[in-house]
């Protein structure tokens, strides 16, 4: 299972992230988890551009596959905005996609995507406006 954490940057992708792998690492279950972040800065790829962006995703999506093949659960915190490549992820690997948004500012805005898409199907939908962090790691667990 690949469970992919997408959003803008700073709507708390990576900080539930963190909390799912936590809360499966209580239960004796070890995940791996992918950072778009620190996948850039393992690559090298400071591109922002449609292009750059979309090689990060394609990365991150065939790391996770190939773990997936592995039997390795897998936890995927992405910016990813281009709606039609994550779908590609889940036509072809079991992935649970998980849309983080909210209206606050958290100071990530001058790297927000501006063509970013939101999913429009099979998706657990999290706001994190005004949520903890323990709230909004609930509102995952019970729809998982």
């Amino acid at each position: 299972m690949i469970f992919w954490f997408t959003g803008q940057p700073g709507h708390g992708k990576t900080t539930l992230a963190l909390a799912l792998l936590e809360h499966f690492r209580t239960q004796g279950v070890e995940l791996f988890h992918i950072d778009g972040d620190d996948l850039r800065a393992l690559t090298f790829n400071a591109d922002y551009s449609r292009a750059g962006r979309e090689a990060n995703i394609r990365r991150a999506q065939t790391i996770a596959h190939y773990l997936q093949n592995q039997g390795r659960l897998v936890v995927v915190s992405l910016v990813a905005p281009y709606r039609e490549i994550r779908e590609e992820l889940k036509a072809h690997a079991k992935v649970t996609e998980i849309y983080v948004h909210t209206t606050e500012e958290r100071g990530r805005e001058d790297r927000h995507a501006t063509d970013y898409e939101a999913p429009l199907m099979n998706f657990i939908n999290i706001d994190t406006t005004g949520k903890s962090i323990e709230e909004s790691l609930q509102r995952i667990l019970d729809q998982l």
